[in-house]
């Protein structure tokens, strides 16, 4: 990458705020931030029942995750009782006639884990691990993450969503196991609908698997590996949306129907074409009310370093 490449600019109705260390460039971004305050304006008049969905899959001790990321742990850190019997907070408690005391807690995990955003560093591939941007491993990978193209640079989703009901579309709740969807399926299902996807859109594709997940391991495992194929990555890219998410673990299916690819469609996303993946999405309750087009807003956490951000969207309409 060149020394005079460019400091980023977001969207114009987004002002990212520089880490303290960081200095943004123009490709870190993604997709998203070249769309500016006139989509947004477009995205608001959606809202006018005022009613929000919680988009969130939740988090909890136990909870199932991806193989490939650790288990998520959370555990108390300090108790009343504890800080009572150590009386190590004694002295900055005072005199404390009130029994003052509080309760904090542990948290061990990813930030993959449940309802998230993947970076544009997620995810590498190439003979140098090299991530969206072009920037290989051997360069730009620190002591705590990724230097370039981090979870700290990802800028707030505040646009027009889009639920595809495939599951609706193939008449079943649940798509089986291992389910190819294909463009041809996502169109179907549009047309279904009466919906369209459109530039600068988040196109959320729902399976039915959130109805499994967590809720009984074995029922979980025989629908585990639906999702969408690498044809699905290239129209919704070629649609120009900003984000791709999905009720499951990958978005797309699993294993890959590309026995030389094992992630397609994530290549074709975050690093080709810098859109953003949401996955493990909760997208029941717009199926149940057959909420297909509302205003989708996602607030990434921003933790340096980190190749993604747990999230609560939320849709609005």
């Amino acid at each position: 990458m060149s020394d005079d490449q460019r400091t980023a600019r977001t969207a114009e109705h987004v002002h990212l705020r520089d880490i303290p260390g960081t200095d943004y460039k123009e490709n870190e971004l993604g997709k998203v931030h070249q769309f500016g305050s006139e989509s947004l304006l477009q995205a608001l008049t959606l809202v006018n029942k005022g009613e929000i969905y919680d988009l969130d899959s939740g988090r909890w001790p136990g909870m199932p995750v991806f193989p490939a990321h650790p288990p998520f742990i959370m555990t108390t850190y300090r108790t009343p009782r504890g800080m009572n019997n150590q009386k190590d907070f004694d002295e900055w408690r005072g005199k404390n006639s009130v029994n003052m005391a509080l309760n904090t807690e542990l948290i061990i995990g990813t930030v993959h884990t449940g309802t998230h955003l993947d970076a544009l560093s997620h995810i590498t591939c190439g003979a140098d691990n090299h991530w969206h941007g072009g920037y290989p491993e051997e360069e730009y990978m620190g002591d705590f993450g990724p230097l370039a193209a981090e979870a700290s640079s990802i800028p707030p989703f505040i646009c027009r969503g889009v639920l595809v009901d495939v599951a609706a579309y193939k008449g079943v709740d649940v798509l089986e196991g291992q389910y190819l969807i294909t463009a041809e399926d996502v169109e179907g299902a549009l047309e279904a609908q009466g919906s369209e996807v459109r530039e600068g859109d988040a196109v959320l594709i729902r399976t039915g698997y959130m109805r499994t997940w967590g809720v009984d391991p074995e029922v979980t495992a025989r629908h585990f590996g639906s999702g969408i194929g690498h044809d699905v990555a290239v129209y919704l890219g070629d649609k120009g949306v900003v984000l791709v998410g999905g009720d499951n673990e990958s978005v797309e299916r699993n294993p890959s129907a590309d026995p030389e690819n094992p992630h397609p469609v994530h290549i074709e996303l975050l690093i080709k074409r810098g859109i953003h993946v949401l996955e493990l999405v909760h997208v029941e309750d717009l199926a149940r009310d057959k909420v297909y087009e509302f205003l989708f807003v996602c607030l990434p956490l921003r933790i340096k370093g980190a190749t993604g951000a747990m999230v609560r969207p939320i849709a609005i309409v």
